[in-house]
């Protein structure tokens, strides 16, 4: 897990600007994904929700794109949930 947690800001859908705690980057199968913990209150996400997005870069600069696939998706999220029960025993 990262030791540091940064604050990354963005835009949503509406142009609205929001802010969230970089928790970890995780890599699966050579691409890399940022989990991402809302920094305040979102309407339309639970108090500990965790969002995850693919990192792509651009030069110097993360480019935080949105996961698509629904078999991506999953397949992240069953990694994650491996890497937790594994910390827990």
């Amino acid at each position: 897990m990262a030791e540091n947690n940064q604050i990354i800001e963005t835009f949503d859908e509406d142009g609205n600007k929001v802010s969230f705690e970089l928790i970890d980057i995780v890599s699966v199968d050579d691409i890399e994904y940022a989990l991402l913990l809302p920094s305040e209150k979102q309407e339309d996400m639970e108090d500990d929700e965790i969002l995850v997005m693919r990192l792509k870069k651009d030069g110097d600069e993360y480019i935080f794109e949105v996961i698509d696939d629904d078999s991506e998706f999953e397949k992240i999220v069953q990694y994650i949930e491996e890497i937790e029960d594994e910390t827990e025993e």
